[in-house]
């Protein structure tokens, strides 16, 4: 059963899923833009059998309910605040991180800020290094190095509702495999009053991950978390050199690629639930 819960976090009150047996090892899943932990709705019944499973919607997305602009930046830096208030406040001590997209810088600083308390890590197309950023970021890019209003403004098309379609839908070769309710559910949250520029100061922070990613990768080298990294091949945004560049660090790292794109959980959660639960089965005690 999945349970449905909230925490105070301290001027937030972060939602979180959460299943399985509180005493077995936990996971954490982080999702990314522009969706919510509603990501993981096929892939924590296949864990919690096994695992105690958490899954929160970060500020600013889902149904976490935070403050607006102006009494809140949003920061990734901010973001990785909040979240691991709510891993405390939960009482994870010990956990193995999922990410996907923005929940890779989220999930990195908590790496990097308390080792000890990873387990493992899986990267599903959650990227820690340059090679792995493609063309398709070349709008934002041009942003963090001049934010004007023009700048900013032209990052608005990736908000619109076809957008968020094509990016579950892109790299898909058979979108009718493709439920949607996940994108009508984001473009949803997406369309509420201030989101957008919430959502365009985030696009504009993305520059503080990057600026970020030797420091991620010197945590790799040093603590050599067991790391899986299973990646929709045909990605517009993360690409596989990214998941690749994994074993540049942790030279046991797993790599494995799935024919998807971004969001490679609407059509092969059973396949990522497996790679999962046997990499976990032998990382996690």
């Amino acid at each position: 059963m999945v349970h449905y819960r909230s925490a105070d976090t301290g001027g937030h009150r972060v939602f979180y899923r959460e299943a399985g047996e509180p005493r077995s090892p936990a996971v954490l899943l982080l999702h990314g833009f522009p969706t919510s932990s509603h990501m993981f709705r096929e892939l924590i019944p296949l864990l919690a059998g096994r695992y105690h499973v958490v899954a929160p919607d970060l500020p600013g997305f889902g149904n976490t309910a935070s403050p607006p602009r102006g009494r809140f930046d949003y920061t990734f830096d901010n973001l990785a605040l909040v979240i691991g208030r709510l891993v405390e406040a939960i009482g994870l001590s010990r956990y193995a991180l999922y990410v996907f997209d923005y929940g890779a810088p989220v999930g990195y600083r908590l790496a990097v800020n308390y080792p000890d308390r990873i387990t493992g890590i899986i990267s599903q197309n959650g990227n820690a290094y340059e090679e792995g950023l493609s063309d398709g970021w070349a709008p934002i890019r041009a942003y963090w190095q001049d934010a004007s209003q023009a700048n900013r403004e032209g990052l608005r098309p990736f908000l619109a509702p076809e957008t968020t379609v094509w990016q579950y839908t892109h790299g898909v070769p058979d979108p009718t495999a493709v439920s949607p309710d996940g994108y009508s559910l984001d473009n949803f949250y997406l369309a509420r009053p201030g989101a957008a520029e919430l959502q365009l100061d985030l696009f504009g922070d993305y520059k503080s991950n990057v600026a970020l990613y030797p420091t991620f990768q010197r945590y790799f080298r040093t603590h050599r978390p067991p790391l899986l990294a299973v990646w929709g091949k045909n990605d517009p945004f993360f690409l596989p050199q990214g998941a690749e560049a994994y074993r540049r660090d942790i030279p046991d790292a797993e790599v494995r690629f799935l024919d998807t794109g971004h969001f490679a959980l609407e059509t092969h959660a059973a396949e990522v639930g497996a790679a999962m639960r046997d990499f976990l089965g032998r990382v996690v005690r």
